[in-house]
């Protein structure tokens, strides 16, 4: 690939995508409500809202690709089914119009066949939830004319990874050595994805016509029970290993009754109480790359995550939205 790419969010996949291809000599425009994003001479930031068709005409012209990275503005099913689809219709059709590929991060929500391990040829028909807005999404985007690929991660972590069960759940407490109290159970294994590997493999995705309009694994180590991940960020940092509890799944659903929060983690419940494992090995082999090592990963992590605890008062924060 070459010419300009276009990035639509900057939280943590958006910024990783956009560093990477900056740091590859890429000219990037980053596009977010707020105008934020990476501090780079070849990353141009700009404030669009990308739910707005009128606003991406412009911002996608000459474009090669454009990574739609954004996520809804609360982690809930209404909020998703009312505003994801609005936006990655506008998204699609502009790219259509520039001829552009749109490259985009996806979850493993939509598989309706979990307690399998979860492969590219597996279904992908959940229904209802987040779950069914996820499987949505991927049916229009089989269905436009415009190129796609989406990219399937596990459980996200490493730089700028916030909201996440591998991080600021975890990590802040591990290097606190505190208690770490993890949701459903500690003992089952559970896919994760290293935040940079998803991003690469974006980009790789994005530069092989050949393997477009399809869905793609990214490259993820074998799975991982959260205590066995946990005690990776404790190995990486150089402190004893973690207490870690689990809350059961009956807490979740009782605090359900009470809190909208607990309410909607509890309905992802599913993925900690019992094995929840994808495979990557065909995508590996098609996109020629591989895991970064758990060491590897775990170590930077656990740098960004010190970095960020001790930043002093004036340091801006790392960006945790589109």
């Amino acid at each position: 690939m070459s010419g300009l790419y276009v990035v639509t969010g900057a939280g943590p996949v958006g910024w990783t995508v956009a560093e990477q291809l900056a740091e590859r000599g890429e000219r990037v425009r980053v596009l977010t409500r707020s105008g934020s994003g990476p501090d780079h001479p070849l990353v141009e930031k700009r404030q669009a809202d990308v739910s707005n068709p009128g606003l991406l005409g412009d911002a996608f012209e000459g474009a090669a690709a454009v990574f739609h990275c954004i996520h809804g503005s609360s982690y809930t099913a209404a909020a998703w089914a009312q505003e994801l689809p609005a936006a990655e219709q506008a998204v699609l059709a502009a790219a259509g119009e520039a001829g552009a590929v749109v490259a985009f991060p996806e979850s493993l929500y939509s598989y309706s066949d979990p307690e399998r391990v979860m492969t590219e040829d597996s279904p992908r028909e959940a229904a209802g939830g987040k779950r069914g807005v996820r499987a949505a999404l991927l049916r229009v985007r089989e269905a436009s004319a415009t190129d796609t690929v989406s990219v399937v991660a596990g459980d996200f972590f490493g730089p700028r990874v916030r909201m996440a069960h591998a991080g600021e759940r975890m990590v802040p407490a591990v290097l606190a050595r505190r208690q770490l109290q993890v949701v459903g159970r500690a003992d089952q294994p559970h896919s994760f994805t290293y935040i940079a590997d998803l991003a690469a493999t974006m980009i790789r995705a994005a530069g092989r016509p050949e393997l477009w309009n399809r869905v793609l694994h990214a490259p993820t180590n074998r799975p991982l029970t959260q205590r066995q991940i946990a005690q990776a960020f404790a190995a990486a940092a150089g402190v004893p290993p973690a207490k870690v509890h689990a809350v059961p799944g009956w807490v979740l659903r009782t605090l359900g009754m009470f809190s909208a929060d607990m309410k909607e983690l509890g309905e992802m419940l599913y993925q900690f109480q019992r094995p929840f494992v994808m495979d990557s090995t065909v995508s590996e082999e098609q996109l020629g790359l591989r895991p970064t090592p758990l060491q590897e990963a775990a170590k930077e992590t656990v740098e960004w995550w010190r970095s960020e605890l001790t930043a002093g008062p004036g340091r801006p924060p790392a960006a945790t939205a589109a």
